[in-house]
């Protein structure tokens, strides 16, 4: 006769349940404020594939996608998918393992080896997430003798890398080079410098200014770092990003980007660079040591998109069009559309309800887009940022630009 196991009943200590209570009071007072701002974000539920046109939970009717970092519709190109379909039968679903003990397969440094390709550098290592290889890069490439130098408007995962290493911490001001040059005077007795710059910063639009960046480089003896998240594989004429932008292609010692985002949009992010530097971050870094291997299928579809993006620069030039379209003819229509000559075009509007509340109007009109406030952009700056994508038609940006005229002059933003 089997035995039977009762699972024990744990009575939580009087004195924890005064706890747990004291603490659910002040998160819910913290909620309470973020809802009283007009700061709470809620997670819309999409119920198909990323595309220009999606499901809403909610909608019986499918609606434009103008928010998505999907900048090359490659999120469910079929190739992509294909690929990713394959690599589930052959190299299963994941490693259950980190790289160094039984976790990396043939094709993690065939990914690795293209990587390196498509940027002309030496060698790439493959993270779980861009954040991760962030994390992962200072603390191990600088120490107490070293400065680091970093805009201050720079993304949330590089600020969080920065406090992690034990390096001198300077910071210059957005994109200011009066200020940076300052600050690369004041660290000359530094044994190593490290420039540290968004390439394109995600919330403005804006393009750092890397001619001058790596011109103080060259001056000073110090080594230029480029996050290219919101730039590799579609900024440039091929996709090479904020380099091949200014034309100044292998002008960066260190690049860290993401393959989350254009490059096929599942999970994953690299360092690439000197092979001395990959190596050491092979041996030392940490989020790289104790993560486990991208999945297979990830890995597969990454690599699919670098064939795609080797072969042709055809979505590439698709996107800058869509881009083009959008910012003239919405700076037209009188709005104001923040950052450069880039896919992503902030619709600055100031105020945080108001962009929270035009935001849901533009959902009504079948255009999916997300109103940004503090704290992920400064008080006082809220925005609706649009993101244009090579899979948007013509036909696709006409009628988002027609819903925000029509929004625009229902909340008095434009005439």
């Amino acid at each position: 006769m089997g035995s039977t196991v009762q699972a024990s009943r744990w009575v939580q200590p009087a004195r924890r349940h005064g706890a747990l209570a004291a603490a659910r009071a002040l998160l819910a007072a913290q909620l309470d404020e973020i809802r009283e701002a007009g700061t709470w974000k809620t997670e819309r539920v999409i119920t198909t594939r990323q595309d220009a046109s999606i499901g809403v939970e909610g909608r019986s009717d499918r609606v434009l996608n103008f928010c998505a970092n999907n900048y090359l519709g490659l999120s469910s190109h079929p190739d992509v998918v294909q690929a990713g379909k394959d690599a589930l039968d052959v190299y299963g679903a994941g490693l259950s393992s980190v790289r160094f003990i039984c976790g990396t397969q043939d094709i993690h440094k065939e990914l690795e080896r293209k990587i390196s390709e498509f940027h002309g550098r030496e060698d790439a290592i493959l993270y779980a997430s861009c954040f991760d290889a962030n994390a992962g890069l200072f603390e191990v490439l600088l120490t107490p003798e070293d400065a680091v130098l970093s805009d201050e408007l720079n993304h949330a995962s590089i600020i969080d890398g920065i406090r992690l290493c034990k390096a001198q911490k300077h910071r210059y001001k957005h994109k200011d080079m009066k200020d940076l040059e300052a600050k690369l005077r004041d660290s000359q007795s530094a044994r190593m410098r490290l420039i540290v710059t968004d390439g394109v910063f995600s919330m403005d639009g804006n393009v750092c200014p890397l001619p001058e960046i790596v011109d103080l480089a060259r001056r000073y003896n110090a080594l230029v770092f480029l996050d290219e998240c919101h730039a590799t594989g579609f900024f440039g004429a091929t996709g090479r990003g904020t380099e091949e932008h200014f034309g100044m292609t292998g002008s960066v010692d260190i690049i860290n980007t993401t393959l989350g985002k254009a490059l096929g949009g599942a999970a994953g992010g690299y360092t690439t660079g000197p092979r001395e530097l990959t190596e050491l971050l092979r041996q030392r870094s940490r989020p790289y040591l104790f993560s486990n291997s991208l999945p297979p299928p990830v890995v597969a579809c990454a690599s699919k998109v670098f064939d795609i993006l080797m072969a042709s620069s055809e979505l590439t030039g698709r996107v800058a069009h869509n881009t083009r379209r959008f910012r003239q003819q919405m700076t037209a229509a009188g709005f104001t559309v923040a950052g450069d000559d880039h896919p992503i075009a902030p619709v600055m509007l100031g105020d945080a309800r108001l962009a929270t509340d035009m935001a849901d109007a533009m959902l009504e009109r079948g255009i999916y887009v997300i109103g940004f406030s503090f704290p992920v952009v400064p008080r006082g700056k809220a925005r609706i940022r649009v993101q244009l994508s090579a899979c948007h038609s013509d036909a696709d940006v006409d009628r988002a630009v027609a819903a925000f005229v029509e929004v625009g002059r229902q909340f008095k933003v434009v005439p």
